[in-house]
């Protein structure tokens, strides 16, 4: 089977309701991701000095070498960077996830026990805050079990939350196959949190940032000045605290870096995005650990029909009656690069139509004929198919008059005899009346115009069929 992995469908235009405690509108989250004794160095044993999220503009690793510039700044998250971050959210009382390097950790038992007296989550961020694209899987496996072991070590519990962030495309898989956490948080794709599911195991992602995140400051087109970080998080804070307010409330990250946002010029403005957040009622600060815990509760795994992962059989046994009696559409939509994005009606109707559409003008008109008259002898004769049957009756063609019975029969001969193929409206859409007045001003088209209208009645009543299906 030809299939597409990635999900480009998530939630879709009606996200769940998060129902967030309390009735917020707004879960608030701030990340600290705490780094620093776990990069690239060459005395953690690593081929050569760190180049990311520093200070120094176009850094580069130096091979083989120390970085003197380069630790120091790191340094200063550790030795600096960090209390200030911790004094300002202990004052204010608001919770922080800590993405924990475990090398880092190891490095910091001071941070740690006042990450921990302040009850802040201390989630895992890997053995490493180093590159793992190129790692094999078995690699990877083998820095995650030990970036857990650490942690535990460290800290006293295990992670329950994962973090890599400079990660590869094995990642999310590897730590859904360990079962060892309540959520992952390398993903970037949604505004809420959402399931996987992966070899028969369900697993919750809360996505994280890299917008509302400090590490613009030291990328190109990012921030400045505390000012636009300010700015960029005010104006992402109304944004979602309005779809909030309109019913829809949704998730926001703030991701932090003691070397970063750590540093004086760049507090301020964080403490006044902070003062700003706090002064709106509703607004939930929460650790992951507590979005995650709520979300298991509220919005629990929910396993559903997945076209897009069924065998061919199964699949045509499902939806090869939704075109008329024409199976083979079925069969052909399910050889395109199916997906998530398929696993809804709206999703299966659109492969479905692609296979109609691409046909050859027989076989459309073949689809066409397919179909029975409107009130005509079938229905009389109760052969009509079982969706063919409740639609008439929706409008009202199971109780004909004699004279509206005379009268459909008599348009159905002239149409059949002027275009060659049945009248085909959907007719959910419609009453009697405006299904005869839609007769009457279609008899009056050239056949190219009608046989173009009498396709798109066909996809709309496949669509119906299939919404009524509940995929």
């Amino acid at each position: 089977m030809n299939r597409y992995p990635r999900d480009m469908h998530g939630h879709g235009p009606t996200p769940p309701a998060a129902t967030w405690p309390g009735g917020a509108r707004l879960a608030l989250q701030i990340v600290i991701n705490y780094e620093e004794g776990g990069e690239n160095c060459v005395l953690h044993g690593d081929a050569a000095s760190e180049a990311f999220l520093s200070e120094i503009v176009g850094a580069a690793a130096w091979e083989g070498q120390r970085h003197w510039n380069m630790e120091s700044i790191y340094e200063y998250g550790a030795r600096a960077g960090f209390w200030r971050l911790h004094r300002l959210f202990t004052s204010m009382n608001i919770p922080v996830t800590v993405y924990g390097v475990a090398t880092a950790l190891a490095r910091a038992p001071e941070q740690v026990k006042a990450m921990q007296k302040a009850d802040w989550e201390i989630a895992s961020h890997g053995l490493k805050w180093i590159e793992y694209k190129d790692f094999s899987p078995q690699e990877e496996e083998a820095h995650m079990k030990e970036a857990i072991r650490l942690h535990t070590e460290v800290t006293g519990s295990p992670p329950r939350g994962w973090y890599t962030g400079r990660c590869s495309v094995n990642t999310v898989t590897l730590a859904a196959h360990s079962g060892a956490f309540d959520y992952i948080a390398d993903s970037y794709a949604d505004d809420l949190p959402y399931w996987i599911e992966t070899d028969g195991r369900d697993q919750l992602i809360i996505p994280y940032t890299l917008d509302s995140n400090d590490m613009r400051f030291a990328t190109a087109q990012g921030f400045n000045t505390g000012a636009d970080f300010e700015s960029y998080l005010r104006d992402s804070f109304d944004c979602l605290y309005a779809e909030g307010e309109a019913g829809a409330p949704k998730m926001l990250s703030i991701g932090l870096h003691c070397r970063l946002a750590g540093r004086p010029g760049r507090l301020a403005g964080l403490k006044r995005f902070l003062d700003y957040a706090a002064s709106h009622e509703g607004t939930w600060f929460a650790r992951r650990i507590d979005i995650a815990e709520h979300w298991q509760k509220t919005h629990p795994p929910r396993r559903r029909t997945r076209p897009s992962q069924m065998e061919l059989r199964t699949f045509v046994a499902l939806f090869g009656g939704i075109f008329e009696h024409s199976s083979w559409i079925a069969e052909r939509a399910h050889g395109l690069e199916l997906g998530p994005a398929h696993d809804s009606a709206t999703g299966v109707h659109s492969a479905l139509t692609r296979a109609f559409r691409s046909a050859s003008e027989t076989e459309r008109l073949g689809v066409l004929r397919a179909h029975p008259d409107l009130a005509g002898k079938l229905a009389q004769a109760a052969r009509l198919t079982e969706d063919s049957t409740s639609e008439q009756a929706s409008a009202g063609l199971d109780a004909l008059t004699d004279a509206e019975r005379t009268r459909f029969t008599e348009l159905n001969a002239a149409y059949t005899d002027r275009f060659g193929f049945p009248f085909i409206i959907a007719v959910r859409d419609h009453d009697k009346p405006g299904i005869l007045a839609a007769f009457q001003r279609r008899l009056e088209q050239d056949r190219d115009t009608e046989f173009a209208e009498a396709c798109r009645q066909v996809e709309r009543i496949a669509e119906l069929r299939l919404k009524a299906m509940d995929l």
